[in-house]
């Protein structure tokens, strides 16, 4: 069974709602991955352990080349914690932000990795409802992963399934769940538009100094498209960010076909990108892969410690149940191959206490 012992905590790299994400190496294998802890008082306290355990299980459903893949995850009487690949390039919103603004050819090779990741969720009856800067990571080869499930809604495969929880941020958040009209896949692609346009022009469309007045731009104020911007990324944005979601690009019955159609990604070899094949003309700078350079300092030069906190009441423990998984590929490793044969003696010694005595 895997458990916290099995990693050495390395470095610190982000912070969560519920706790911290940490850059970890498995003691045995010495793979280097990045792992969530979340305090399980605080996902009580807020009473989101049905977004957690919705994380952990659509994480576990996923393939994907665009998406962070789920390793491990496994639970301690005071924690959670979710073991995911580590991408040293970073997030894309320290990229970006180190960057000023993406050339138009990096933002749409990243707008076009995102489409395959959402297409591919939304195929699988998944919205992701949180998509922003911060929720995307680049590998070393200055691809993107999709990461941070905690908002997502599986059973959303139907055009007409909506759901109406006021959920995101706020800046890259759809008019239609400002306004609890029940939203469904195409806040997705409305976030999609945010994330290209804050690519292409350094600032997302949409900016005030308060949360209401945020709001109202969102809901109804006037987008302003720089100059420098082609024609073809102009069109493409104001298709995504149609407020209307049942004339959105991406909506309706072809879904991302329209948005794949679409002349900005006329040079996009589809087949090509799903298989990982076209090259990213940016490349974070990343000396090995336990480079954390790409990380904000806020993050890294705190002490990389999993530290002591309060246990949850037993009466809540239940909504933690089954929450330890292993991914299959380890299983198959050789580290899993000992691990199984490990548990095969524990479960002949489990059997063998438990067989009747033989009459003498």
């Amino acid at each position: 069974q895997v458990g916290p012992q099995d990693f050495e905590m390395l470095r610190v790299v982000g912070q969560g709602a519920f706790g911290k994400v940490f850059q970890v190496m498995h003691r045995a294998s010495r793979t280097v991955y990045a792992m969530k802890v979340m305090r399980k008082e605080r996902i009580l306290q807020r009473d989101h352990s049905e977004y957690v355990r919705s994380e952990r299980d659509l994480l576990t459903a996923v393939v994907h080349p665009y998406i962070v893949t789920l390793r491990f995850s496994f639970q301690t009487p005071t924690k959670l914690y979710l073991v995911l690949d580590f991408l040293n390039g970073g997030h894309l919103f320290f990229n970006l932000y180190r960057q000023g603004v993406f050339s138009e050819d990096v933002a749409r090779l990243y707008t076009a990795e995102i489409v395959l990741a959402i297409s591919y969720l939304h195929s699988q009856g998944i919205v992701h409802r949180d998509l922003k800067p911060e929720n995307v990571l680049l590998d070393s080869e200055g691809h993107v992963r999709l990461t941070d499930f905690g908002l997502a809604k599986g059973n959303m495969g139907g055009e007409t399934d909506r759901t109406n929880s006021f959920i995101g941020t706020m800046e890259y958040m759809a008019p239609e769940i400002i306004e609890a009209k029940g939203h469904g896949k195409a806040v997705d692609w409305w976030s999609t538009g945010i994330l290209m346009y804050e690519m292409l022009c350094g600032v997302p469309p949409f900016r005030a100094k308060s949360r209401q007045a945020l709001q109202q731009q969102i809901a109804s104020g006037k987008v302003k498209y720089p100059k420098f911007l082609s024609s073809e990324s102009q069109n493409l944005l104001k298709g995504l960010l149609t407020r209307d979601p049942a004339k959105r690009l991406g909506n309706g019955p072809d879904g991302s076909e329209t948005v794949k159609r679409h002349a900005f990604f006329k040079s996009i070899n589809w087949a090509k990108l799903e298989a990982r094949q076209i090259e990213s003309k940016f490349k974070p700078n990343v000396s090995c892969h336990m480079d954390v350079a790409n990380f904000d300092k806020i993050w890294t030069e705190q002490p990389a410690v999993d530290s002591p906190c309060g246990t949850p009441t037993v009466a809540s423990l239940g909504k933690f149940e089954g929450f330890t998984y292993v991914e299959p590929s380890f299983l198959a490793s050789q580290h899993g191959a000992a691990s199984v044969a490990q548990l095969a003696v524990v479960a002949e010694a489990a059997a063998a206490a438990e067989a009747p005595a033989s009459s003498s």
